[in-house]
C-alpha cells in the first residue's frame, strides 16, 4: 500500500469502528485501499500546489474525527479552537447559530413567548403544542476532546442548563457573550473566552445573555467552567486607546476575537478585534493594562482615519499598499517560541509580525510608513491580497499556527474566503504548499474560521456559517519546513491534479500547477 500500511490500517479501523458502533464486523484493513477510497482521500485532502524547491509536511484528513457527540447534541458555528498542554482539543461553538430544524429537540422554555404569543424555545423558535423534531439539541458552548475525538468535558453558555446564574453569576462579574468568539488554554489550564457581538440584539431570545451592550470583554475560567475573572465591559462604540474603562479598572474591549498568554511574561495579548483595531496587552492575573499597539506598532491608534479609509480594495486602488492601521477584523494573535508575535490583519489581507522582546512594542510610538525594526514591527506578508467579498466575508488571514519542530519552521495560515490553509516557511514567509479547498466534503472548508496544531503536528480546524464542523488533518512525513517557494501567498491554481512522486516521504503527493499572477 503506497501511502503506508500503518496509516491505512489506522484510518480503516477508525473509520469502521467509530461509526458501526456495537455491531461486530470482521474489519479488513485492506478494504478501503482495494476500493480506491484511500487514494481518493489522500488526493482530495492532501498537500497541493507544492513547491519544487521547498520541503514541508504532508497531511491527510481523518474522516472519522471527532467521534459522535452524546445526548443528540449538534455543534453550531465554531467561534474558537485551542489545544491545551495535554494535547486536548477545546472547541468554542455557538449554540445560538443553530437553525430551527437543527435544534428540533430544544423544547419551549416555560413562560417564554414570541410576539404572537406562541411558546418558543431558547433560540426563539415557535414550539406549538410542544411540536419540534426528533433531533437534535444544542451542545454546550465549550467542549473538550482528546486526540482520538472522544468528548471529555462540556460546559458553558445558555444551552448548558443552570450554567448562567450558576457558575456564571452576573453579580460576580460573569456575563456570557452573545456571540462566542475566541478560546485559549494557557499553561496553567486556564480557559480564556471572548465574544464579538455588537450591541444588544433587537431580537432577544430566552438565550440572550448580554443585555447591557456589546461584547467588550474577555473571561477567565478553570477547566470545569468555574468563573475566575472578567476583563473589560459592555461598551457601545470603539475606542482603540482605552486603558481602564472596563470592570475593576481593566481596559474596555470592543468585539475581541482572539487571545494568547505569553508564559514567559504572563502577559495576555488580545486581538481586539472586530470593533477596535489593536492588540491589547494586559496582566493575565489582574487584567490590568500594560500596553497596546496597532499596525506597524503604531500607538495611539487613529480610529477615525481608519474608518474614513473604507475597505482594503479602495486603499489598494488608490496606491496605499501599506495601511498604517489594522482593518476589521483583527482576527488572531499567536506567539512563537522565539518571541515573535503574529497578527491576522484579516481586513487588510495580510499578516504582520512583531518582536515581543522589543521594549518599544505596546508603548507610545509612531511608525506610519511601516519601517522594520521600529516600534517593535518586524515584517508583513500579504495573503491573497486581491481578495474582497465584503461585507459578508472581509479579508483572508483568519487564523494561524506553527509546526512543532524546535524552530517552529512552518507557519500555517488559514484563509477563510479562499477556503484553504497555506504552508509557509516561517524563515522567509514563502508559500511551500497548501491543503484544503472550498467545499463541504471531508478535507474541504465552508468558511474556515479557526485552526490549531497539536504536539504531533496534526492540524485541527473549525468552520462557521453553515459549515458548523471541526476537522482533523493528520500530519505525516516531514515535521519541518525549509527551502523556497512562492513569495506571493495565495492565487488560483488549475483544476487538474498532477501526481508527483515524493521519494523522501515514500508517498504520492498530489499537487496542481500554479497560474501566473499576471492572469489574475
Amino acid at each position: 500500500m503506497r501511502n503506508g500500511n500503518k496509516l491505512i490500517a489506522v484510518l480503516a479501523i477508525l473509520w469502521l469502528s467509530e461509526y458501526i458502533g456495537t455491531f461486530v464486523v470482521a474489519a479488513d484493513s485492506n478494504v478501503l485501499d482495494s476500493t480506491g477510497s484511500v487514494d481518493r482521500l489522500f488526493k482530495q485532502t492532501g498537500v497541493y500546489n507544492a513547491s519544487k524547491d521547498g520541503r514541508m509536511p504532508d497531511f491527510v484528513a481523518d474522516p472519522s474525527w471527532p467521534q459522535p457527540l452524546p445526548h443528540e447534541w449538534l455543534l453550531g458555528q465554531i467561534g474558537g479552537l485551542s489545544i491545551d498542554r495535554h494535547d486536548h482539543i477545546w472547541v468554542y461553538n455557538r449554540p445560538r447559530s443553530m437553525t430551527n430544524e437543527e435544534a428540533g429537540l430544544e423544547r419551549a422554555v416555560p413562560g417564554a413567548t414570541d410576539a404572537k404569543g406562541q411558546p418558543v424555545n431558547g433560540l426563539g423558535f415557535a414550539r406549538l403544542n410542544g411540536f419540534g423534531a426528533d433531533c437534535c439539541k444544542a451542545a454546550p458552548s465549550v467542549l473538550e476532546f482528546n486526540a482520538s475525538g472522544t468528548l471529555l468535558r462540556a460546559w458553558g453558555g445558555p444551552s448548558d442548563p443552570g450554567f448562567i446564574g450558576g457558575k456564571c453569576k452576573e453579580e460576580e462579574g460573569c456575563i456570557w457573550p452573545n456571540n462566542e468568539h475566541g478560546i485559549y488554554l494557557d499553561e496553567n489550564d486556564n480557559v480564556w473566552l471572548a465574544g464579538n457581538a455588537a450591541g444588544t440584539p433587537n431580537d432577544a431570545t430566552p438565550w440572550t445573555t448580554n443585555k447591557h451592550g456589546s461584547d467588550g470583554f474577555v473571561m477567565k475560567f478553570d477547566m470545569n467552567g468555574n468563573f475566575k475573572m472578567r476583563i473589560g465591559g459592555t461598551p457601545n462604540g470603539a475606542d482603540s486607546n482605552d486603558d481602564r474603562g472596563g470592570i475593576n479598572g481593566t481596559p474596555a474591549l470592543y468585539q475581541p476575537a482572539d487571545m494568547v498568554v505569553d508564559p514567559k511574561t504572563n502577559h495576555l495579548y488580545i486581538a481586539d478585534g472586530y470593533g477596535n483595531r489593536r492588540i491589547l496587552i494586559v496582566d493575565a492575573n489582574t487584567g490590568k493594562y500594560i500596553g497596546h499597539f496597532g499596525a506597524y506598532g503604531n500607538n495611539p491608534i487613529d480610529d477615525g482615519a481608519a474608518k474614513a479609509a473604507g475597505r482594503w480594495p479602495q486603499d489598494y486602488v488608490a496606491g496605499n499598499r501599506t495601511p498604517a492601521f489594522f482593518r476589521s477584523p483583527v482576527h488572531c494573535v499567536r506567539i512563537a517560541h522565539d518571541g515573535k508575535i503574529y497578527v491576522c490583519d484579516r481586513g487588510n489581507d495580510r499578516i504582520q509580525v512583531f518582536d515581543g522582546n522589543n521594549p518599544a512594542l505596546g508603548k507610545p510610538c509612531n511608525n506610519p510608513s511601516g519601517t522594520p525594526g521600529k516600534c517593535g514591527f518586524v515584517t508583513e506578508r500579504f495573503i491573497s491580497e486581491h481578495t474582497d467579498t465584503a461585507p459578508v466575508m472581509p479579508g483572508t488571514a483568519v487564523s494561524l499556527g506553527f509546526s512543532k519542530d524546535k524552530l517552529q519552521s512552518c507557519l500555517y495560515v488559514g484563509d477563510n474566503t479562499n477556503m484553504t490553509i497555506y504552508i509557509l516557511n516561517r524563515t522567509n514567509l514563502q508559500e511551500l504548499g497548501r491543503f484544503g479547498r472550498s467545499g463541504r466534503m471531508v478535507g474541504e472548508f465552508h468558511w474556515l474560521h479557526q485552526l490549531s496544531v497539536d504536539s504531533n503536528g496534526n492540524v485541527f480546524t473549525g468552520e462557521v456559517d453553515t459549515g458548523k464542523r471541526i476537522q482533523k488533518f493528520i500530519r505525516y512525513g516531514r515535521i519541518s519546513c525549509s527551502g523556497t517557494g512562492s513569495p506571493i501567498i495565495g492565487s488560483r491554481v488549475s483544476d487538474h491534479p498532477i501526481k508527483e512522486r515524493c521519494d523522501e516521504c515514500g508517498s504520492y503527493r498530489w499537487m496542481t500547477a500554479q497560474v501566473s499572477p499576471n492572469l489574475l
